[in-house]
């Protein structure tokens, strides 16, 4: 549930990589917010900018990724242009992350207790008999049995699923304000997705834990998301409550997004899709990004970048709706 205002603000984000042929911009002009205890998910497909926005949130942009312009405020505190340091302190203690692959954030040469009292210890003032019981309680927190003998064990004597319990538990060591969680359900089974969702669903609701969850499953958005927001090419071309991006969606991407999920009840119909694929980022067409892959396109939508402007309950980046609000919003 929102509360009153906002914890994370991102405002017109722009991240750009340089080549021999010239600036290609990854991210154009990202703007959105989340609250304390809620649950944004972020979607589209490959190559939207999804992972590229939270990497840029917890500052983990790799080289010849870069920054160039908007702001990133946790808290209202600007973290976008602090140093290194400072911002190795923010991630962890401030921001948690959690990504798709567990075995990315888990060292196979140290047990999960290790790991674990060592972030604790890290960024929280404990000491090592106070780290291990705030360690402990953790592992029983996100549903890891046994946890006083599997506290010693190694990242390989755990199961995917485990696995992706423990790095949530790492993420949550430190009582962060928000998580970044990037794919975190996708290699896992579908029971084992189920109680993953159920577990940052708690989170948000218990810890009033702020959640970016980046995702392509629609599926999963709808069980845990508060909001939605859709990305295309590096733009978020829509973002709304969960329920009107789902039942009711404005951008004619968003719309072909949930046009193409399979249903399983009602009468059995053919599969829709949408045509022609994502532009590559030396190719993005003047306009709306969309337009070639629109079947409502216009002269306009080929020649104007639409902004993201009000609709029934959130906003789209469509002329579509120009007519009911005529200025933008930035």
């Amino acid at each position: 549930m929102r509360s009153s205002g906002p914890l994370l603000e991102v405002a017109h984000l722009r991240v750009e990589i340089p080549t021999r042929q010239g600036v290609l911009v990854a991210l154009d002009d990202v703007s959105f917010d989340i609250a304390s205890g809620e649950v944004l998910g972020v979607v589209g497909e490959s190559g939207a900018g999804k992972s590229l926005t939270g990497a840029s949130i917890i500052g983990l942009l790799e080289p010849p990724l870069r920054l160039v312009s908007g702001s990133i405020a946790l808290g209202g505190r600007r973290i976008d242009n602090l140093p290194d340091a400072a911002m190795r302190r923010v991630r962890g203690k401030e921001i948690g992350s959690i990504f798709q692959d567990p075995l990315t954030s888990l060292n196979p040469l140290y047990t999960i207790g290790h790991q674990l009292i060592e972030t604790i210890r890290t960024h929280l003032d404990k000491s090592l008999s106070e780290a291990r019981s705030s360690a402990l309680s953790l592992l029983k927190e996100v549903g890891i049995a046994a946890a006083e003998q599997r506290i010693n064990h190694y990242p390989h004597q755990f199961s995917g699923g485990m696995r992706q319990r423990v790095v949530i538990a790492l993420a949550l060591a430190a009582s962060p304000s928000l998580i970044v969680a990037d794919e975190p359900t996708t290699a896992l089974d579908v029971s084992t997705q189920a109680q993953i969702i159920a577990l940052l669903k708690r989170l948000a609701r218990d810890h009033g834990t702020a959640i970016m969850l980046v995702t392509h499953d629609m599926g999963v958005i709808a069980e845990i998301a508060h909001r939605v927001a859709v990305m295309y090419a590096g733009r978020v071309v829509e973002i709304g409550p969960v329920r009107d991006i789902v039942d009711r969606p404005h951008h004619p991407y968003t719309a072909g997004l949930m046009a193409s999920i399979p249903q399983t009840w009602g009468p059995r119909g053919r599969l829709r899709q949408i045509d022609g694929v994502m532009p590559r980022l030396n190719a993005i067409p003047s306009g709306c990004s969309f337009n070639p892959r629109c079947a409502q396109s216009v002269d306009r939508c080929r020649h104007e970048r639409p902004h993201l402007m009000r609709t029934a309950n959130g906003r789209a980046a469509c002329w579509l709706y120009d007519d009911i609000r005529q200025d933008t919003i930035a």
